[in-house]
């Protein structure tokens, strides 16, 4: 029999375990009074921040590898537990991985830094545009440039010098153009367009080299190899002409000053100046040659032809008080004498203050100041002196008691000018009349004052110690005189640099077809790079003649071509063939006569060279801000109107 069902009876008596309760968050904040509940709200919210900033700093410092991190993306976290290896393998690498440096600024904000290739092609691609502005003023046919500087004043030259200075140029590598060619004036005085176009053809040269990634250091190793060649070929080219025979010499100078004078704004009245201008420097000391004594006077008014060398000093008259038209305008055999004094009655200086008690007392200092400057002018007299300079003022009474003794006075006279008087009269220059005696004196076989177009001058003429001279230059309009000066000043030079240095070369661009053909058969026997480097030296000294041929309007293409034709035919017969700008032909530069120094064209190209190399060495340009303090820019501060200044004017 099947035993029922019954349903199983549950002892309700018995009480229930309770389920333990999981603390959290929430819990801990009710039990905690009510008002602390804020401060524990910020504290949890402090902690969760700190968290999240820690986790992403961790993150940033210690970044998981790329592929494990996509491994972990694909395969999510099975793959991590399957493979533990991979686990160790992440942990290993983020050990690897380098702490990240902190960052240090060593330049002030602002500072501009560039470096690289780049910045040594911008280099470049500025002294380029430097060659273009000038590259037109280059040989007889060269054009002028008219510069207006800032304060408006106006100067047309086509002295490559004179242009640089003035184009006031301020990108820092293109500056190097510039330096050179003061130095070319400074050193030689001609040459200074040649120095700047062929230092930018080098670089034009060399750019594809660069850009190609050839070593700075290839190429300025190169460069020097080229110019010790090229210095050297110069030297066995050099034709030196024998001083002793005195007419040759001359000739030699004469035809160096007309070649400096063919490019030049005088091109036309080459002859006259030509005679003037090596004149004035065999007047020099021949051991010196200092040019600073010849003195160039400038004269507005008449034609170039009216210009005139004196054999001597000239200079205009300084100003004059009354009593000056008394005095005698000519003397002959004059007694010269030179002072550094003032001779006039001084006025109080430097709130000077005299209490007297006596009129007796105020005339006896009126007597002391009359007699001070009596016994100065006494002094003068006695020595027998007709014609006093000074370069301080030379006061109304002074001048009114030279001319009572039939003495010539000019005070103010420029120190340049009076020194150059010291050198021709023999006399020297006294700071004080006390002791001065005859023997301090100078003198010259004439002195007079004439009129020279619109001004008065005074002349010293027939020195017997003679080592100065000065030129009196007349012309039309002031720029054109100016740049007649600065003609002059070249020739000068050119002439100054022969009289040392007798070896001359044909100019034209001979020397520079000489030197390129030379230079590329010397390539030849060279391995490596430096083959390549001198060949494109050897091409960029034929910057000078196809400049020449492009200025004068000539076939370029042709006339370089027949040039290299006659240097490679045979180059001992054609080693002086270059460009004939009256001819319009390829002809003998040395038979006609077109001669330069020869130390002109080694300083060139050496100058060329040194500014090649050191733009070339440039790889980084840093460019720190402008400071915005005066005192940094050099500009005074203004002054404050407080403190122990000027007192200020009552109202």
């Amino acid at each position: 029999m099947a035993r029922p069902l019954t349903a199983k009876k549950h002892n309700t008596d018995q009480p229930k375990e309770p389920k333990p309760q999981r603390r959290t968050i929430w819990h801990v904040y009710k039990a905690v009074p009510p008002r602390f509940r804020i401060l524990l709200g910020m504290g949890f919210m402090g902690f969760s921040m700190v968290g999240m900033w820690a986790s992403d700093k961790i993150e940033t410092m210690y970044p998981p590898p790329v592929e494990n991190r996509v491994t972990h993306i694909t395969h999510g976290s099975a793959a991590q537990s399957e493979d533990p290896s991979s686990t160790k393998e992440m942990a290993g690498r983020r050990q690897q991985v380098p702490m990240m440096q902190p960052q240090v600024i060593v330049l002030k904000e602002g500072t501009d830094t560039s470096q690289g290739v780049p910045q040594l092609l911008s280099n470049i691609s500025a002294c380029l545009a430097i060659c273009d502005t000038i590259r037109t003023t280059l040989g007889p046919r060269g054009m002028d440039k008219l510069i207006v500087d800032s304060q408006r004043r106006v100067t047309i030259s086509n002295d490559g010098a004179t242009i640089m200075k003035l184009l006031e140029v301020v990108q820092p590598a293109a500056r190097t153009l510039v330096d050179i060619a003061r130095a070319q004036d400074a050193e030689v005085g001609d040459g200074t367009t040649s120095v700047v176009l062929l230092a930018g053809e080098l670089l034009k040269e060399v750019k594809d080299y660069v850009e190609e990634g050839v070593s700075s250091q290839v190429i300025i190793k190169g460069f020097r190899k080229a110019a010790d060649l090229a210095i050297n070929r110069i030297k066995e080219l050099a034709v030196s002409v024998d001083r002793s025979d005195k007419a040759k010499f001359r000739d030699l100078l004469e035809k160096c000053a007309a070649t400096s004078m063919n490019s030049k704004l005088i091109g036309s009245q080459r002859e006259f100046f030509t005679k003037m201008v090596v004149d004035a420097v065999m007047r020099l000391d021949q051991d010196e040659l200092n040019e600073d004594m010849i003195g160039i006077k400038k004269i507005p008014g008449g034609a170039m032809q009216d210009s005139i060398l004196v054999d001597g000093v000239a200079f205009k008259k300084s100003f004059s008080y009354a009593g000056f038209e008394q005095q005698p305008k000519s003397l002959d055999s004059p007694k010269i004498v030179c002072l550094n004094v003032e001779l006039e009655l001084r006025a109080e200086k430097d709130n000077a203050e005299v209490r007297v008690d006596k009129v007796s007392e105020y005339q006896a200092i009126v007597d002391a100041e009359w007699k001070i400057i009596f016994d100065k002018l006494d002094s003068i007299v006695a020595t027998g002196a007709n014609v006093v300079l000074s370069r301080l003022p030379i006061g109304d009474l002074a001048t009114q008691y030279f001319a009572d003794r039939n003495i010539f006075c000019a005070g103010r006279v420029t120190k340049d000018d009076l020194d150059r008087v010291c050198e021709a009269t023999g006399c020297h220059t006294q700071s004080t009349t006390t002791g001065l005696t005859a023997k301090h004196l100078g003198t010259c076989e004439r002195f007079e004052e004439r009129q020279i177009g619109g001004q008065r001058f005074n002349l010293f003429k027939g020195c017997p110690e003679a080592k100065t001279c000065t030129i009196v230059l007349r012309g039309g309009a002031e720029q054109f005189i100016d740049e007649v000066e600065r003609s002059l000043h070249d020739s000068i030079m050119i002439v100054r640099r022969a009289v040392k240095n007798q070896n001359v070369v044909a100019g034209g661009g001979a020397i520079e077809m000489e030197l390129s053909r030379y230079l590329r058969e010397e390539a030849r026997q060279i391995e490596g790079k430096q083959q390549l480097i001198i060949s494109a030296f050897a091409k960029a000294l034929e910057i000078i003649p196809r400049q020449l041929c492009e200025n004068a309007g000539f076939d370029t293409t042709d006339f370089i071509t027949q040039l290299r034709a006659r240097h490679a035919q045979d180059p001992e017969r054609f080693k002086w063939y270059g460009v004939d700008i009256e001819e319009e032909e390829v002809s003998d530069m040395f038979a006609k006569f077109v001669w330069e120094p020869a130390l002109v064209k080694s300083n060139a190209i050496l100058s060329a060279v040194e500014a090649a190399c050191l733009i070339l060495s440039v790889d980084e340009t840093v460019t720190s801000q402008q400071s915005q303090d005066p005192m940094a820019s050099g500009q005074p501060a203004m002054p404050a109107r407080g403190g122990r200044g000027m007192p200020m004017m009552g109202r």
